[in-house]
């Protein structure tokens, strides 16, 4: 049992029940860390020193990192999460898990709201770290609470309800870097996700079927998006022209993977320029779905095509096309007037007889 200094930190390493045990003293000072291994010593002996101690010394730091390293890593966007993960780290610090309380928690959506974040940012935030709280409770036996499962969510709006017309189209192709063009195409004509756009590779694009596969979207399932033409070109282009080592279809010159925040800024400076207001890259998404909706395809192929688990979330689109809804009243038309010449035919019988 004794005490090794890492990154000007001091840590315990002894035995405990036949296992070897590291953990932090959360202290520079040695002769606190000294102090703190000697409470743990005699607790040892005492026979107090029991599970609920590792959330005693387990820090959010470690959390984080261990949840970013084994399961952030794997999901569709893992982007987005390292940015959570950031954000957390740097509002909290570095204190013991046992520390991370609902008051605490609660600051942080207070510190949030200051800094000007929306509430679906914010839970995005909270989601991050109630998955990394659960992963610590029933897989890697750290804690056995959830503190964020007692904070309540944001309330979200999303009603948003924009997209790019054709007339707007026009005028933001030609001012986007070509690059970003190709992005902006390619998101109008899919309705892929900006992550998912990002993490597509040439294995998920099959020129000859002309489709292109989400190995991995957002709810975790996997859907293919059949190409359009414009969509096969513009492929075609970027596998004629790509590096011969690059493997991920859209990337820097470097043949590196692009950058959200870089996209997001790159398309501003071109929404400016083409004096077009309020679209996010997102908005292209919706450009698409409702696009199709418009050109009267049916609800439930557009929920296919955006990969909607539940088709609430694409009910959203079913105002831009009541064309679709025009077969049902003109259907109560048709049994109106099937039920007025039953009526007259009816009549014209009673009258015949009648008249014999």
């Amino acid at each position: 049992m004794g005490l090794v200094k890492r990154s000007n930190t001091w840590w315990m390493s002894f035995m405990y029940q036949g296992q070897q045990v590291r953990r932090s003293t959360g202290t520079t000072d040695k002769r606190l860390a000294e102090a703190i291994l000697g409470q743990v010593r005699v607790q040892i002996v005492e026979g107090r020193f029991f599970e609920k101690q590792e959330v005693q010394h387990r820090t959010l730091k470690e959390l984080m990192d261990r949840y970013a390293t084994e399961h952030a890593a794997r999901r569709a966007n893992h982007r987005r999460e390292l940015t959570s993960v950031k954000n957390l780290k740097a509002f909290f610090g570095n204190p013991t898990l046992d520390q991370i309380t609902p008051k605490r928690i609660v600051a942080y959506k207070n510190q949030r709201y200051t800094d000007g974040v929306k509430p679906a940012t914010m839970n995005r935030e909270l989601a991050t770290l109630k998955k990394a709280f659960n992963l610590a409770r029933r897989e890697w036996e750290w804690c056995t609470d959830n503190p964020v499962c007692r904070v309540s969510m944001e309330k979200e709006n999303n009603s948003r309800d924009r997209w790019l017309t054709v007339e707007e189209e026009q005028r933001l192709l030609p001012a986007a870097a070509p690059w970003l063009r190709e992005l902006i195409v390619f998101a109008i004509y899919t309705g892929m996700r900006m992550g998912e756009i990002l993490a597509l590779t040439w294995t998920g694009v099959d020129l000859f079927r002309r489709t292109v596969t989400v190995f991995r979207s957002k709810n975790g399932e996997r859907r293919t998006i059949p190409a359009s033409t414009t969509v096969l070109d513009l492929l075609k282009h970027k596998y004629a022209t790509r590096p011969g080592t690059a493997d991920i279809v859209f990337h820097s010159e470097s043949q590196t993977p692009l950058d959200g925040s870089n996209i997001r800024r790159a398309l501003n400076i071109a929404l400016d320029s083409a004096k077009i207001h309020d679209l996010h890259f997102h908005d292209l998404r919706h450009t698409f779905a409702t696009r199709i909706v418009q050109a009267g395809i049916d609800l439930y192929k557009v929920q296919r095509l955006l990969g909607h688990k539940s088709p609430i979330m694409t009910q959203r689109y079913a105002h831009h096309y009541p064309e679709s809804l025009r077969d049902g009243v003109d259907a109560l038309e048709a049994g109106r007037s099937v039920s007025t010449n039953l009526a007259h035919a009816q009549v014209r019988a009673c009258e015949a007889s009648l008249s014999c």
